[in-house]
């Protein structure tokens, strides 16, 4: 599946995706993985001590407090879409980077659709598997589609009221 990430708050593009998907009764590849909260919460110590990145897959209804500290140990998070009208993905994002300070990729998996993007991306998401209704090049325009903000939020935009305030 396609995957585009923002790196370094740069302009969001195609990447080579470096993890795998593994079903929680799969064989782990050598390199980067992404298992099941269930799955790491079993061979939690092996996967840890693995000598390649590892990644959880939250389901929409686990938090990612969930995870403990170990999440600081992970090289990501996937959270996941199971609908675009569920919503509770963005807050375990937001909650990621502000509550808990991950400092990791937080990756949208799912079904999310384009008038999602730039919410996704202000919460803090910064790469996306992308579902068969969503084209990268709907990337930029959906990031620069709201110039000015009312709410504040993992991105540190600052906010109308704030830019009121500075005049």
């Amino acid at each position: 599946m396609p995957l585009i990430r923002v790196e370094n708050g740069g302009a969001p593009g195609l990447a080579n995706d470096t993890f795998v998907s593994v079903a929680d009764d799969a064989a782990l590849p050598e390199g980067g993985a992404i298992v099941s909260l269930a799955r790491f919460s079993k061979e939690r110590e092996a996967l840890l001590a693995r000598n390649a990145p590892i990644g959880v897959r939250l389901k929409s209804d686990q938090s990612p407090e969930e995870l403990g500290e170990d999440v600081h140990r992970l090289s990501l998070v996937a959270l996941e879409f199971p609908a675009f009208s569920d919503g509770r993905a963005f807050s375990w994002a937001r909650m990621l980077r502000t509550r808990i300070g991950f400092k990791g990729e937080v990756r949208a998996v799912g079904k999310y659709i384009f008038d999602q993007l730039a919410y996704q991306r202000r919460v803090g998401f910064d790469a996306w598997e992308l579902p068969p209704n969503v084209k990268p090049e709907d990337f930029p325009k959906a990031f620069a589609e709201m110039t000015n903000v009312y709410q504040p939020s993992a991105d540190g935009k600052k906010t109308i009221r704030e830019l009121r305030a500075a005049r």
